[in-house]
């Protein structure tokens, strides 16, 4: 009977780590793409315009204010 090769079970051994380590980084990443692509769809889904156009009044009033509240430096 011969003696144990050590050094192939520990190469062994290290090789199934390494792969079961690969898998579980694809793994990852895979879920991660996957959350990203559920994201931009629910972004991508249209708005109403009346909600565009709502946010376009309050922006251009809000500028207006804005420059009523600065007073005129003649030079």
């Amino acid at each position: 009977m011969g003696k144990p090769n050590y050094s192939f079970a520990k190469r062994q051994k290290e090789l199934a780590k390494k792969k079961k380590k690969e898998e579980k980084r694809q793994r990852k990443l895979d879920d991660k793409l996957a959350a990203i692509a559920e994201a931009e769809k629910e972004n991508a889904s249209p708005e109403d315009p009346a909600d565009d156009s709502a946010e376009t009044a309050a922006a251009e009033s809000t500028e207006e204010k804005a420059s009523e509240d600065t007073p005129d430096i003649p030079e």
